[in-house]
């Protein structure tokens, strides 16, 4: 079906068909080891592969949108209407045991996240909506999220290396974390930025931050988290694209606190500029 043909209700509720479809395998798969090495503890398992495959044809067939993928890439994310698909995000807690693991969809317009799907088949759970709200949870609308004071707050964090450098350094990291750690109600890294932004949406998480910058890891959780009432920016406050190198989303009034905290600690360090418009296509999926 052409895209122009359907509304957002009706993608959501395909596209919540085609992940309720991928359900069982991916329950079946819990434990799978890697199948694919991407770097010292980042791997793809053969469920990633065999699930992407699957969602991402059954998308073109009933959408008539394309679909770039973790794994296997995909036409460009910053131009024109795509789907990004993470068929398996918490991959290492997935290959371990761990259920905080999830599929994660997103819709994105010129760059921009229209619709967000996080289904958490091991709990099962399903976050769906789009930005014009209500936050769907297990088929449900949910009320908008209420105004949250940093301090009565529960705030996950994206995990990383101390020792590590890149764009935003570990040791950084750290810094944020004790400047976080007495200004907040608890602290909370969960391996899977899917679980960390629904749960985000869902006011379970006062506020979240991830430091990855792919957009099939970051467009449902900005899409779930504005679709409830919430804010979705980078780590410069800059709202969420695309291009964007960075993911912080959180509760009105709560969000806001955060930056400023980040803001206190590292103020102009980090780099938030944009990412060139291919880049996160050539950095992602394998041909």
């Amino acid at each position: 079906m052409n895209q122009a043909l359907m509304n957002h209700t009706e993608l959501l509720q395909t596209a919540g068909d085609i992940l309720d479809s991928a359900v069982d395998d991916f329950v079946a798969g819990l434990g799978a080891p890697s199948a694919v090495a991407k770097g010292a503890t980042d791997f793809a398992t053969q469920v990633d592969l065999d699930l992407e495959r699957r969602i991402a044809a059954e998308l073109v067939e009933r959408t008539g949108i394309p679909v770039h993928g973790e794994e296997f890439g995909g036409p460009s994310v910053t131009e024109g209407t795509v789907w990004v698909l993470d068929p398996v995000d918490g991959t290492y807690n997935y290959s371990t045991g761990m259920p905080l693991a999830a599929i994660l969809l997103g819709l994105l317009v010129d760059g921009e996240p229209v619709l967000g799907l996080t289904w958490l088949p091991l709990l099962g759970r399903r976050f769906a909506g789009h930005v014009d709200g209500p936050l769907l949870v297990d088929g449900r609308p949910v009320p908008p999220l209420d105004s949250l004071d940093l301090k009565s707050g529960v705030i996950a964090y994206g995990p990383f290396n101390a020792a590590s450098q890149g764009r935003y350094a570990g040791a950084r990291r750290v810094d944020v974390v004790r400047a976080l750690s007495s200004r907040i109600a608890r602290l909370r890294m969960t391996g899977s930025t899917g679980v960390d932004m629904a749960y985000t949406a869902a006011g379970v998480f006062g506020g979240a931050v991830a430091f990855g910058r792919h957009a099939w890891d970051n467009a449902a959780g900005a899409a779930l988290v504005r679709a409830a009432g919430g804010v979705a920016t980078d780590l410069g406050g800059t709202p969420w694209t695309a291009t964007s190198t960075s993911l912080v989303c959180g509760a009105p009034g709560l969000h806001e606190e955060l930056m400023a905290v980040i803001g206190d600690v590292v103020g102009d360090e980090w780099d938030t500029a944009p990412t060139h418009p291919g880049a996160a296509e050539a950095a992602g999926g394998r041909p």
